[in-house]
């Protein structure tokens, strides 16, 4: 029986993962967010365990890394959903917008590996999966802060793959675009940009930690604007900056998979 440590795990796709690998593979869980009584209640309900803690407090990687130890003794997965969104211009949020989103979405989820990376290593064949976003490789004014987090995701996702494959640690990437949760209905977005529901990504994180994917958008034709942005930046600049579309999102402050203005967790 594999364990699996789940961040964001109190709502959302953190919560939608943590049933889908208790009820499709057995796994044993150690659920990670702030809200306590969510975690406490979800792990009676599933039989894990959980750790709350804030994932940009100094001790929280260690917290974790020795619940895990102590409890289990090994990790099979690491799943790093924790995240959130401030939105707004630089020019309006500035350097210490960048800051507090780069340290939750991509300082913390650096630190946590490192924690756990030891346990992942002696578990070999292990996986760790990390979820960044369709703004990981495709920006949308509005969103500077957040897109610059997952793109230093996804890039350190990338390199972290070809480090730890020959130490039998897969590590793969989920990249969702607008997804339904409790911090973003998606309600007045046009039919063509209705949000997907979580479960679609509790699969992909699956898919990426089980069957060896390196890396799946969600939905999966969210996959062609990463391409064009490579082969035609000018085209996708130009339609993204007079989008009725993103202005609508820019106007609501709506934003994918973990957070509306902040994540709930």
């Amino acid at each position: 029986m594999s364990v699996a440590v789940v961040t964001g795990a109190s709502s959302g796709i953190g919560e939608e993962t943590a049933r889908l690998l208790a009820r499709e593979h057995g796994a044993k869980l150690v659920l990670v967010a702030r809200r306590e009584d969510r975690l406490r209640a979800l792990a009676e309900e599933l039989g894990g365990s959980y750790v709350a803690v804030d994932l940009v407090a100094d001790d929280a990687p260690a917290q974790v890394a020795d619940h895990v130890r102590e409890r289990h003794g090994r990790l099979d997965l690491l799943v790093n959903n924790a995240g959130a969104a401030w939105r707004g211009t630089f020019a309006d949020g500035g350097w210490e917008n960048v800051k507090r989103t780069m340290e939750l979405n991509f300082d913390a989820v650096v630190r946590l590996t490192e924690a756990l990376l030891p346990l992942l290593r002696d578990s070999a064949p292990s996986s760790i999966v990390n979820v960044s976003s369709t703004a990981g490789r495709v920006a949308r004014p509005g969103s500077g802060a957040y897109s610059a987090s997952k793109f230093a995701l996804t890039g350190w996702t990338d390199a972290l793959h070809l480090e730890e494959k020959a130490n039998g640690v897969h590590v793969g990437m989920v990249l969702p675009g607008f997804i339904k949760t409790e911090g973003f209905p998606g309600e007045g977005l046009p039919s063509y940009l209705r949000p997907a529901d979580p479960e679609i990504v509790a699969k992909a994180i699956a898919d990426c930690a089980f069957n060896g994917k390196a890396e799946r958008y969600v939905p999966r034709p969210y996959g062609i604007a990463a391409g064009l942005r490579i082969l035609a930046p000018r085209l996708v600049r130009r339609v993204l900056s007079g989008s009725s579309a993103d202005r609508l999102v820019t106007k609501t402050g709506a934003d994918q998979a973990e957070a509306p203005s902040v994540s709930p967790e």
